[in-house]
């Protein structure tokens, strides 16, 4: 089995900084693509940010420039460097992994509360 979990989440004022971990643990052989996908009050579940074994990584529109994905493949690991924050960017950050042959796993989830 494996294990997702989140850490780093928080209350920031606008323009502030937070920086997401995340870490799968458990029976891993290999992890394909890891990201962070956001969920706001009232909204759907949307893609912030993806980055494949190989390091390349994709952005939503509204992160550009102001959010970092990293990852450390022999850590299974995964952060996310959030500047700039702004209010729009509040919700639940939940970290997705992706196996191979069609198994992924998603954690929990971390509250990041931007305030105006």
């Amino acid at each position: 089995q494996v294990q997702v979990v989140e850490s780093g989440g928080g209350l920031v004022q606008a323009g502030g900084s937070l920086r997401l971990s995340c870490a799968a643990s458990g029976s891993i052989f290999r992890i394909n693509a890891m990201g962070w996908y956001r969920q706001a009050p009232g909204k759907q579940r949307e893609l912030v940010a993806a980055i494949t074994s190989g390091g390349s990584a994709n952005y939503a529109d509204s992160v550009k420039g102001r959010f970092t994905i990293s990852r450390e493949n022999a850590k299974n690991t995964v952060s996310l460097q959030m500047n700039s924050l702004k209010p729009e960017d509040t919700g639940v950050y939940h970290c997705h992994a992706d196996f191979p042959f069609g198994k992924d796993y998603w954690g929990k989830g971390t509250l990041v509360t931007v305030s105006s």
